[in-house]
């Protein structure tokens, strides 16, 4: 499961998790479809099935909530990157990563990439969230390179960087142009060049 499928469907568990939980993870949600400037605290509360007051028992402002949803991104990153540990080879953790995002392109096509569209947003502020942002985006960074190493490779950074980056650019132009086959052309291509890295 890709990071874009948990944000679009993290908060219908209901209520089998708690409130402070499914506000962060409804709060993932609605800023990845409405972006942070559109939300309201009201926005986040409806698709978390909670009270609008009862926010404010567990987030004072709407910048504790984005917080909150950053966090949610990163305990689900953790969660992905166990589960890609599981494949034994490096080549087939990352084409499997790259799957991942081929088979959310609808969602990409609709609002983009979660971490990435959200990371360019709070660029734009100053109150330290970017920073933040940045700290997850880096963790898959990092596990990127380390699967390049795992392949022996002595580039493994720019490699990685690279990935990272054919990645988000092309979630940008599929969001841009609403075309999620922009996204299979290019999960294609990225998987014929992981082959070649070997």
């Amino acid at each position: 499961m890709s990071i874009l499928s948990w944000v679009t469907n993290s908060t219908r568990s209901g209520s089998r998790s708690g409130k402070r939980e499914r506000l962060a993870n409804a709060a993932a949600r609605v800023l990845h479809e409405q972006g942070a400037e559109k939300t309201t605290l009201a926005d986040i509360a409806r698709v978390a099935d909670v009270p609008v007051g009862n926010v404010y028992y567990y987030f004072k402002t709407k910048d504790q909530l984005i917080e909150a949803a950053i966090d949610a991104h990163a305990r689900r990153l953790d969660e992905m990157l166990t589960e890609l540990a599981e494949l034994p080879a490096p080549e087939e953790r990352l084409k499997t990563l790259i799957r991942g995002w081929v088979d959310q392109r609808d969602v990409a096509a609709k609002y983009g990439c979660p971490t990435g569209t959200l990371a360019s947003e709070l660029d734009k502020r100053d109150d330290g969230l970017d920073r933040v942002i940045a700290e997850v985006m880096g963790v898959l960074l990092d596990w990127a390179e380390r699967q390049f190493q795992a392949m022996g490779r002595g580039d493994a950074r720019e490699l990685a960087v690279a990935l990272i980056a054919a990645y988000q650019g092309i979630s940008l132009l599929t969001n841009t142009f609403r075309d999620p086959e922009l996204m299979t052309v290019e999960g294609r291509r990225l998987e014929r060049w992981i082959d070649s890295l070997t």
